[in-house]
C-alpha cells in the first residue's frame, strides 16, 4: 500500500473564543463524514473528560480523521484538530497549529469577536495559516452576520465577505463548511522518498499500549516494526503499531507524508516524549530537525496539602499519573509548619490550577488544601547572583536582596461601554498601566500592562462580576520589572503562620494585611485566652486585631461582702490566663485557612 497522494489531504483546527462552539461543530462534521455512527455519537465527542463535558469546555487538544467525497468527485482526508480556547491552554493550541496548514476560525454570530477569537488568531497567523471565517449561530435570533463580519475585517484584518454561514448545533451549512476546508485551504507539502520527519504534536498514556504518541508527518514514511530516534532526547524506540484516529483508533501499515496519526513504542513515561520533538529513522535520520514548542513555562503556583496527613502518598501517587497526562503541570514536595507535607505545584494559569485540583479530589478521591496562589519571582542577589522565588516563604535576608523582579502581563480586555469605568478602576487598582482604548462596534477594547501578581489573586472573578459576565480577557506575559515588594507575615500569638505569607506590594500591604487579620478574626474560633493577630513586615507590625478571651465568671459566688475578695479572684483568674497563654497552642481551623486564602480585596 502506498502513501495516500498529497493533493486529497487538508490539516485543519478549529481556533474560536470560548463557547463559540468549535466543539459541536466537531461533532457535526464527524457526524456528516460518517466517522461514528448515530449509535457511537455523544455531545461532545472530542471532549473526552468529564470535566470537559460539564464545564463545557476544552481542555486537550483532539484529532480527527474524516473522509470525504467531496463535489468535484476526488475522495479527501480531512484531518481535523479540536483545541482548547481558553487562555490557559495556549500551548495545546499552538502546538495543534504547527501540524496543520489552515484554520477554520469560528466566531458566534450575535456575540462577534472576543478577546480569545483575537489571540488564537494570532497563533493561527504566526504559524502562516490559511484562515477560512466560519459565522456560528445564525440561527440564533440575536444573530447579526452582516455586523460581525464588518468587525471581522475591522479587528483581525481578515477579508469575510464569503465566510461561511452555518448552525452547528441543526446541522444548517456544515457541507458548505466540508466544502470550503477542501477548495480553500492548501494541501500539505512533503517529499515521500526523503527521510522521515515528523513531528511530535503529543503524547498520552493509555493504561494498555503504554505512551502513545500523536505524530504528523512531514516527509518520507512511518511504517510498523520501524526503528525510529527522537532527536531531541536522542532515545531510540520500534514501532509497535501506527494508526489513525477516526475517532476511534484505527490501525494502518503506513502513515506518509502530510498525514497525522499515532504511533506506540512500549514508552513507559510521558516526560520521555516531549512535545514539539523531532521523530526520524534510526539509520536514514533527517540532518535538519523541526523548530519544535518553547516548553510550556508555569507561571502561577501554589501548595497542595491533603487535610489528612495519611493521603500523602495518594496524593503523590495521584499527581504522579496526572501528570502522564499533562507534562506542562509541575510538582516537588515541600512541608509547611501549618499544614503538615504537601507539594509546590507549578500551573499555566488559574483555571489550569482549578482543573488540576478538581480532578485530583474528583479521580482520586482527595481533600485537598491550596495555598494563595503566587507567581515566580526573579530576586537579583547583592553579590550578583539570581535567584527564582516559588514560595514567598522562602524569601532570602532582605539584606542580601538588590531587587525583586516580579512578571508583568499584557492584557486585552473586551466589555460593552457601560462596564468601562469599573473595569478601568479595577485595572488602576491593580497597579496597571493603560496602554491603549479604543472601540470594535459598540464594545470598548482596553490593552493594559498588569503584574501578574494582581491577576494571579481574584482579577477574573472581580471583572466578570463588574461586567456582569460580558467582558472576556486574554493575556499574554510580557517581561519582568523589578517592583518595590516585601514579605507580609501573618502572626497568630505571636507565631508566624508560614502558609499565609504572601509578596506584597509595598503601598498595598497595609490595605492587605488589615483585610487578612480582619478575616482571621472571624474565622478563628475564641480560645481562655486573647489571641492577637497581626501583619508584619520584617519586625514592623502594620496591622492587628485581637480575639478576646472567653470568661468564665468567677466572681459568681461572691455576693456582698468586701470588694478585695472579688479583685483577688479576677487576679487569680488572670494569672491562670496569662500562663496559659504562654503555653496554649492556637487550633486554626482548616476551614479559616481556606476561606482566608479566598480572601477579596
Amino acid at each position: 500500500m502506498s502513501a495516500d497522494p498529497i493533493p486529497n489531504i487538508r490539516n485543519f483546527s478549529i481556533v474560536a473564543h470560548i463557547d463559540h462552539g468549535k466543539s459541536t461543530l466537531a461533532d457535526r462534521l464527524i457526524q456528516s463524514t460518517g466517522g461514528l455512527s448515530e449509535r457511537e455519537m455523544t455531545e461532545q465527542v472530542l471532549d473526552s473528560m468529564d470535566i470537559e463535558k460539564e464545564r463545557g469546555i476544552t481542555i486537550k487538544a483532539q484529532t480527527v480523521r474524516l473522509t470525504y467525497p467531496a463535489k468535484d468527485g476526488k475522495t479527501y482526508i480531512l484531518n481535523l484538530m479540536d483545541t482548547p480556547g481558553h487562555v490557559d491552554f495556549a500551548y495545546e493550541v499552538s502546538r495543534s497549529l504547527a501540524a496543520c496548514e489552515g484554520s477554520l476560525l469560528v466566531v458566534d454570530a450575535s456575540q462577534g469577536v472576543e478577546a480569545q477569537t483575537l489571540a488564537n488568531v494570532y497563533h493561527a497567523l504566526d504559524a502562516n495559516h490559511e484562515i477560512v471565517p466560519v459565522l456560528n449561530k445564525i440561527d440564533l435570533p440575536a444573530a447579526e452576520p452582516d455586523r460581525v463580519k464588518e468587525q471581522i475585517e475591522e479587528v483581525i484584518g481578515l477579508d469575510a465577505s464569503n465566510a461561511v454561514m452555518i448552525s452547528a448545533k441543526t446541522g444548517i451549512g456544515i457541507p458548505d463548511v466540508l466544502e470550503a476546508i477542501v477548495t480553500r485551504l492548501p494541501p500539505p507539502k512533503g517529499d515521500i522518498n526523503a527521510p522521515l520527519k515528523a513531528l511530535l504534536v503529543d503524547s498520552w498514556y493509555d493504561a494498555y499500549l503504554g505512551v502513545v504518541v500523536l505524530v504528523r508527518i512531514f516527509d518520507g514514511t512511518l511504517k510498523k516494526d520501524q526503528r525510529v530516534r527522537m532527536v531531541g532526547t536522542d532515545a531510540v524506540y520500534q514501532v509497535d503499531r501506527i494508526g489513525t484516529f477516526t475517532p476511534k483508533m484505527v490501525s494502518a501499515d503506513v502513515l506518509g507524508p502530510g498525514e497525522v496519526g499515532f504511533l506506540t513504542a512500549s514508552i513507559k513515561e510521558v516526560a520521555d516524549t516531549r512535545v514539539g520533538d523531532t521523530i526520524t529513522d534510526e539509520r536514514r535520520g533527517t540532518t535538519d530537525p523541526l523548530p519544535g514548542f518553547k516548553p510550556a513555562q508555569p507561571v502561577v503556583f501554589c501548595g497542595l496539602f491533603p487535610v489528612d496527613a495519611a493521603q500523602f502518598d495518594d496524593l503523590r501517587n495521584a499527581m504522579g499519573k496526572l501528570r502522564l497526562n499533562d507534562a506542562s503541570f509541575s510538582y516537588e514536595m515541600e512541608s509547611s509548619a501549618a499544614l503538615g507535607f504537601g507539594f509546590r505545584c507549578g500551573f499555566l494559569g488559574l483555571l489550569h490550577l482549578e482543573i488540576i485540583q478538581e480532578r485530583l479530589s474528583r479521580e482520586f478521591d482527595l481533600d485537598l488544601i491550596a495555598t494563595a496562589p503566587s507567581v515566580v519571582y526573579t530576586i537579583k542577589m547583592r553579590d550578583g547572583s539570581e535567584v527564582s522565588l516559588h514560595n514567598p516563604a522562602d524569601l532570602p535576608d532582605v539584606m542580601q536582596i538588590e531587587e525583586i523582579h516580579e512578571p508583568w502581563i499584557r492584557a486585552t480586555i473586551l466589555t460593552p461601554d457601560e462596564y468601562l469605568g469599573g473595569i478601568l478602576k479595577l485595572c488602576q487598582d491593580r497597579r496597571g498601566t493603560q496602554i491603549d482604548l479604543n472601540y470594535v462596534g459598540k464594545r470598548a477594547m482596553v490593552v493594559y500592562d498588569l503584574p501578574l501578581n494582581e491577576v494571579v489573586f481574584d482579577f477574573y472573578d472581580r471583572l466578570k462580576s463588574i461586567s456582569k459576565g460580558y467582558a472576556s480577557f486574554d493575556y499574554a506575559i510580557t517581561d519582568m520589572r523589578a517592583g518595590d515588594l516585601v514579605k507580609m507575615q501573618i502572626l497568630v500569638n505571636e507565631e508566624p503562620v508560614d502558609a499565609l505569607s504572601m509578596l506584597v506590594h509595598r503601598g498595598r500591604a497595609e490595605s492587605r494585611g488589615r483585610a487578612m487579620c480582619e478575616k482571621l478574626k472571624e474565622l478563628i474560633p475564641n480560645h481562655l485566652f486573647k489571641i492577637p493577630i497581626q501583619a508584619a513586615i520584617g519586625g514592623k507590625v502594620i496591622a492587628r486585631e485581637t480575639i478576646s478571651a472567653l470568661r468564665k465568671d468567677v466572681t459568681a459566688k461572691c455576693y456582698g461582702g468586701d470588694v478585695s475578695r472579688k479583685r483577688k479572684l479576677l487576679d487569680k483568674q488572670k494569672e491562670g490566663k496569662k500562663r496559659m497563654r504562654q503555653f496554649g497552642k492556637v487550633e486554626i481551623p482548616q476551614e479559616a485557612f481556606i476561606a482566608a486564602l479566598k480572601m477579596e480585596d
